[in-house]
């Protein structure tokens, strides 16, 4: 028995937890509160995509007269699919990897329509490997099954959502209140079953739901509506992402004929408030951010004066009761920067609560999550990632920012190698110039493996518009540091930004073009402007040249319809773009002409084909900046002292050897200037907390020197720089 029961409802995520649920369990254990979690997504994923749950897939009768030929196949095929089912979910799950040779056979698995988009699988994985490939594979069986569900059981279907359609753009809670009020899915069998034996072994007080996207939102009031249903001594809340971007001016009553509250924002001190409530009633409740209905009405309750937890005092996100070991992992994509999202188990840390940034006009930077900027310290994060690693046992990290900031990336690096932690982790950013080729080289020392961030729209004009504060330029440099660093680059993209032309979409497309080409991006997707409440753009649209669509809202409202002053229909550039973006993601295809990729007239580019080359043909290397900070990254150092005369000077002079991972490093220094440089290395190495400046050091060094800079930038030194002995940061 448990006080309270927390629900991510069908579906997010395959591979790993969405990590609302163990954020906030993480946080009630410090305040002694006994709480159960679920993932509700991956329980149902696991039942259906079993021998049993197949058995009930194809028990459905169905007109093979009238289905289509895919159907046909599949049906025809289904005891090859029941033989092999569970085998490739235990692969999937890392429990079999033997059978990636069967898969890989190509004689094993049943194949379908999925099959038919296969390329040369030698060439796709050809840096992937054996088991990457049996991900691909299996992952294309999977969406066959998929495509049979969706098109003969029940057409909400999808991996990743439910009915999503019903909460995107949910002005009216009508539709939905319809569905709801109607038989059971298909899905509903099994997420309701699993859900009933959870509640009557669990036995809580209190049900909260995490609703994160709107294809969360449907199976959220079924649960909802089958809990007040056979469990009506239960009380019900919801929040996460939906309800804080969505639901911020609820007024349909109904809505809370399945829940009985609504929190916003923040949920530790409103879940808090909410146990008090319902666990120890008192006379005058006081509620954080919560919708309830107060005399027939609904009400927003914020009547407490207490103030929302800081971030060092939330507590390590707890895991547990989540059935880590049973997630699976697929792959998509021949893409190793993509399949991130969907390969392996991530546990989930924020660096930052909300965005230091806080500019962009189509964000929701009016709302608490992005706004409240809060850091927490290195020293505590790192604390937490070790937590975890007992708890979770596992070292795979991926920090959940709106944009990690550069300088608490680096703080955390530092922390990770001092501790000699191996870890493996990424995170989201903004292209700041303060990615320097150093700090990259740092995070990646550290097991920083790949960054995502937001280029938008690749055009500095509309960069300005957006008030994104990077260029083109600026972009490319930062993309080349992480990537010779070896850190993978995914690219957030965007088309239809207010006043866009139909000239910056297609050059927008040339820069993303030569940016693969380049080799200094390996990921990227494309989504079409959607103007929100709560961003700049939704609250002046006029500033932005849209005018917005006037409706009447009672249940949500994020999305704005909207018509552009421009008049272009940027739906068309939809299947050109990410086409030719799939392309170049594979590596493949950049001599082909932009028109190439769309089926209707488009302008030239007006880009020049060496743009994005010569922006990275600047070199910095030999500026001095005196309020850097040097790090030093070595241990292995033997000096030995020798003699030989050489034309510049003739004497003892010191041979010193640097042994690094994955090479050996060896300089000659005039004795003097090694003994120095040597007790440098002492004293600033990578445990000290304390990082030196490069004036200080120079300072230093003039003390018995003459010339610093002439030291600093000779060949010996140079080399250190180069091989990553010596970061300036």
């Amino acid at each position: 028995m448990k006080d309270l029961l927390l629900i991510t409802p069908p579906f997010t995520q395959l591979n790993t937890p969405y990590p609302a649920t163990a954020y906030i369990k993480g946080f009630l254990n410090t305040k002694n509160i006994s709480s159960y979690q679920l993932d509700l997504g991956i329980d149902v994923i696991l039942e259906l995509f079993s021998r049993d749950g197949l058995q009930k897939v194809f028990e459905k009768n169905i007109d093979l007269q009238i289905s289509t030929e895919n159907t046909q196949r599949i049906f025809a095929l289904r005891e090859e699919y029941l033989k092999t089912i569970d085998q490739v979910i235990s692969f999937l799950q890392g429990k079999n990897p033997t059978l990636a040779r069967q898969i890989c056979s190509m004689n094993f698995l049943p194949e379908a329509s999925r099959f038919n988009q296969l390329d040369d699988m030698d060439f796709a994985f050809g840096n992937m490997g054996l088991q990457d490939k049996a991900k691909h594979l299996a992952t294309l069986y999977l969406e066959d099954i998929s495509d049979y569900i969706i098109e003969n059981n029940d057409p909400d279907f999808g991996f990743s959502r439910y009915a999503e359609r019903l909460g995107k753009s949910a002005n009216s809670f009508d539709e939905l209140y319809s569905k709801l009020a109607g038989p059971q899915t298909f899905i509903d069998d099994f997420t309701l079953k699993i859900l009933q034996d959870e509640i009557e072994n669990i036995q809580p007080k209190l049900v909260c739901f995490s609703i994160p996207f709107p294809g969360n939102l449907y199976s959220a009031f079924k649960c909802a509506q089958f809990i007040k249903k056979n469990f009506p001594h239960i009380k019900i809340a919801m929040g996460g992402g939906f309800p804080n971007t969505e639901l911020r001016e609820v007024k349909d009553q109904r809505v809370f004929e399945f829940f009985d509250f609504i929190t916003l924002d923040d949920g530790e001190l409103p879940i808090e408030l909410l146990c008090q409530n319902v666990l120890h009633p008192v006379e005058e409740f006081e509620y954080k951010r919560t919708f309830l209905i107060e005399n027939q009405e609904v009400a927003y309750k914020n009547n407490s004066k207490r103030h929302d937890y800081k971030q060092a005092e939330i507590g390590t996100p707890d895991y547990t009761d989540l059935k880590l070991d049973q997630y699976i992992s697929v792959i998509e994509i021949a893409n190793p920067m993509h399949s991130l999202w969907s390969d392996g188990r991530w546990n989930k840390l924020t660096m930052a609560h909300g965005c230091y940034w806080g500019k962009c006009t189509f964000c929701d930077i009016s709302l608490d999550y992005i706004k409240i900027y809060e850091p927490i310290s290195a020293k505590i994060l790192v604390d937490r990632m070790e937590e975890l690693i007992k708890t979770t046992g596992e070292t795979g990290f991926h920090f959940v920012d709106e944009a990690a900031p550069p300088a608490l990336m680096r703080e955390v690096a530092l922390e990770i190698l001092r501790r000699n932690l191996v870890v493996t982790w990424w995170t989201n950013i903004r292209f700041e110039k303060s990615f320097t080729s150093d700090l990259c080289y740092l995070l990646k020392l550290s097991g920083c493996v790949a960054v995502s961030g937001g280029l938008e729209v690749a055009s500095d004009r509309l960069l300005k518009l957006i008030d994104k504060g990077v260029s083109v330029e600026q972009v490319a440099k930062v993309t080349k540091n992480f990537t010779e660093a070896g850190i993978m680059v995914h690219a957030y993209l965007m088309y239809g930004y207010p006043t866009q032309t139909v000239q910056e979409t297609i050059d927008s497309l040339e820069m993303i073009r030569q940016m693969f080409e380049m080799g200094i991006l390996q990921s990227g997707f494309w989504h079409q402007f959607a103007m929100t409440a709560h961003s700049p753009v939704g609250i002046n649209p006029e500033d932005f040249g849209v005018i917005p669509v006037k409706q009447e809202i009672l249940f949500a409202n994020n999305d704005i319809d909207f018509k552009d002053k421009t008049g272009i229909d940027h739906n068309k550039f939809s299947f050109g773009l990410k086409k030719s973006l799939f392309n170049y993601m594979h590596g493949i295809n950049f001599e082909i002409p932009l028109q190439e990729w769309f089926d209707f007239k488009i302008p030239r580019t007006t880009i020049h084909p060496d743009h994005i080359h010569d922006c990275l043909l600047e070199d910095n290397s030999f500026s001095f900046k005196g309020n850097s900070k040097i790090v030093f990254l070595t241990k292995n150092v033997i000096a030995e002292n020798r003699v030989k005369t050489k034309k510049k000077y003739s004497g003892t002079y010191t041979l010193i050897t640097f042994h690094l991972k994955t090479n050996i490093v060896k300089i000659e220094m005039e004795q003097e200037k090694a003994d120095w440089l040597l007790n440098v290395l002492q004293e600033n190495s990578i445990e000290s907390s304390k990082k030196i400046t490069a004036q200080q050091l120079k300072n230093q060094f003039e003390e018995n020197f003459e010339d610093f800079e002439l030291f600093w930038f000779s060949k010996p030194m140079q080399q250190l720089k180069e091989n990553g002995v010596i970061l300036s940061l």
